[in-house]
């Protein structure tokens, strides 16, 4: 596998670049996105990108200054996707075009020839201020912003077991270079609209523990959605969090009706769980401590009911129970 040396070196020869990252952005997706397509951007080069879902309003900030460019793409590459499926529409219009795939993801599924994957990194927006730095990039404050959104977020403001002393370290590089954190962290850890507070409040009512006290799970009908009027991308999390930490939890299970009426599980671990082993037996995947999946061809009392059996199964598989 190529290190980044070794990409830096096949994208410096690249231009008219497609940037896309996975369905369902989350920060370390977006900022990766849009940081490297700034960058990219900084050093002359015409770079464009896309995702298969609407920017989430909290994230709109990333965007900010940055136009669109509309041009037929020379070079398409994929930031933080794990794997084709959670490319959604993206793949059928780019997939045959896709030449690289920059991933932290340890569970990563070839879908392309070449790639950079490193599981070492907490975010994928480390591997990306690495890369701008091998390119000799000339960030500026969103691009440092954005690469800085991207580490935050899949940290959890550095409070997971994935941070490392790099990812430390490389976070500093960015204050330094002027990144303006505080108002980051704010803006994606403490404001919120009053729709999603009650969004949340109705979360927590449907909070259930099991598994003798090992798993817990919240359930996101769309009606939560429709009676609050709230906006998935502003709904940060913290109920799920909160639901995650409640003492002696291994497992969290968060249940969300989509827009079609299919169901996506997300999932946190506390060691000896790993969240990847439940997602993966769903057809989804992730990290040690986060992962997530589709539970095809359930309703949401049919995917509690599975969900709550397949942890149980785990949980007595590792000898947690």
């Amino acid at each position: 596998m190529p290190d980044c040396k070794e990409i830096a070196a096949l994208i410096k020869g690249w231009d008219d670049i497609l940037v896309i990252c996975h369905e369902n952005p989350d920060g370390d997706a977006l900022g990766s996105m849009f940081g490297l397509v700034r960058g990219l951007r900084s050093m002359g080069k015409r770079a464009g990108w896309y995702c298969a879902n609407p920017l989430p309003r909290k994230f709109a900030y990333l965007v900010q200054g940055l136009s669109g460019e509309d041009f037929a793409p020379a070079h398409i590459l994929t930031v933080d996707v794990a794997d084709s499926k959670l490319l959604g529409d993206a793949w059928e219009k780019f997939g045959d075009g896709i030449e690289l795939a920059i991933d932290h993801h340890s569970i990563h599924r070839p879908f392309v020839d070449v790639r950079w994957v490193d599981p070492e990194s907490a975010a994928t927006a480390e591997m990306v201020w690495l890369l701008l730095k091998e390119l000799g990039a000339k960030p500026d404050i969103q691009t440092l912003g954005c690469l800085y959104t991207g580490i935050v977020t899949d940290t959890g403001c550095f409070r997971y077991r994935n941070v490392t002393p790099r990812t430390l370290r490389l976070a500093a590089e960015l204050l330094e270079l002027g990144a303006p954190a505080g108002d980051i962290n704010k803006n994606i850890f403490e404001n919120k609209n009053l729709a999603a507070v009650r969004a949340e409040v109705m979360e927590l009512n449907t909070l259930e523990v099991f598994c003798e006290g090992k798993c817990s799970m919240i359930q996101i009908p769309r009606s939560i959605i429709e009676s609050t009027g709230a906006d998935e991308g502003d709904m940060d999390g913290s109920v799920g969090r909160a639901a995650a930490e409640i003492e002696g939890v291994l497992l969290f299970v968060s249940l969300k009706e989509k827009e079609d009426g299919s169901i996506k599980a997300s999932l946190r671990a506390t060691p000896p769980a790993n969240a990847a082993a439940i997602a993966q037996r769903f057809g989804g995947g992730g990290h040690v401590g986060a992962a997530g999946c589709p539970l095809e061809g359930m309703d949401m009392a049919e995917a509690r009911l599975k969900m709550m059996e397949v942890c149980e199964e785990y949980l007595k598989e590792i000898g947690s129970i």
